[in-house]
């Protein structure tokens, strides 16, 4: 059978080494009763040992030549809507964009495990995407590019916590698995990559107006090397009394700041807007 030709506008990268699949794969058994949907299953070496587990799963792949592949090799249904899954455990493929999916049609508006070999050039956007479904998605694992990964589980204080590790550790306890070498992929990426998971915290309510927290946190880190008191001049003018009664927390930089601060710091905004 034709192998699927990797394509560069798709970030597509194969992983050729099953061991590693397979530890993948099984990173999906912390939510052993949930459906599974894996995004970008190219080839499907991930998706053959996630048919294994007792569970329903779908896979989204936005290249039909790897869709039609799947189907040749496997002899997995393909669908291009979100309708019900039939009662038997097979895989189906749904020949679609993940990013454009609506998720609550994915499993009946039940919740499921998101996985993949993520695309490296729209990791953060499936992540964003996870984030406004966060209801939806208790647990994801998966292979992203290991600057990205570093940056999700980053602590305050480190070079790599930014926007990214802010926005994602509001909402879930992010865990760095381990770190894959390009030798395992066709064709091998330039860098190496990681394996994450992450699980849903207790987090309901931010405490804040969510939609400010984030414009806070993209605000600040956009000039991270700045004191907050001029990063959020952007928000308010520079004579605001807001500067004046919060002095000493805007001598600090958007990296020294814990969530609960920035938590903290968009209420402050919120009273003097």
């Amino acid at each position: 059978m034709k192998q699927v030709r990797p394509k560069k506008n798709l970030g597509q990268h194969f992983l050729t080494d099953l061991s590693i699949a397979k530890r993948i794969a099984d990173t999906v058994d912390v939510c052993p009763n949930l459906p599974v949907l894996e995004v970008g299953p190219g080839m499907g070496v991930l998706t053959q040992f996630l048919a294994e587990k007792p569970r329903p799963l779908r896979v989204v792949e936005i290249d039909s030549e790897s869709v039609a592949y799947l189907r040749e090799k496997y002899g997995w249904d393909v669908s291009s809507d979100l309708s019900p899954l039939p009662s038997q455990l097979l895989p189906q493929i749904i020949d679609g964009d993940f990013l454009r999916m609506d998720l609550h049609k994915l499993f009946g508006g039940q919740q499921f495990v998101l996985t993949g070999n993520y695309p490296y050039d729209i990791s953060s956007q499936i992540f964003f995407k996870m984030l406004d479904n966060r209801d939806l998605i208790p647990c994801c694992t998966g292979m992203i590019q290991h600057e990205v990964a570093l940056r999700m589980a980053a602590q305050p204080g480190s070079k790599q916590y930014g926007i990214l590790s802010v926005l994602i550790q509001a909402w879930y306890d992010v865990e760095y698995l381990f770190t894959v070498e390009p030798s395992v992929f066709n064709p091998p990426p330039k860098v190496q990559s990681a394996v994450i998971r992450m699980m849903r915290n207790q987090v309901t309510k931010l405490g804040c107006d969510e939609d400010l927290f984030k414009r806070v946190v993209k605000t600040t880190f956009n000039q991270r090397r700045k004191m907050l008191r001029v990063s959020l001049r952007q928000l308010l003018p520079a004579d605001a009394p807001f500067f004046a009664l919060h002095a000493d927390l805007l001598t600090r930089r958007p990296e020294q700041l814990s969530i609960p601060e920035f938590v903290q710091l968009t209420n402050y905004i919120s009273d003097a807007l």
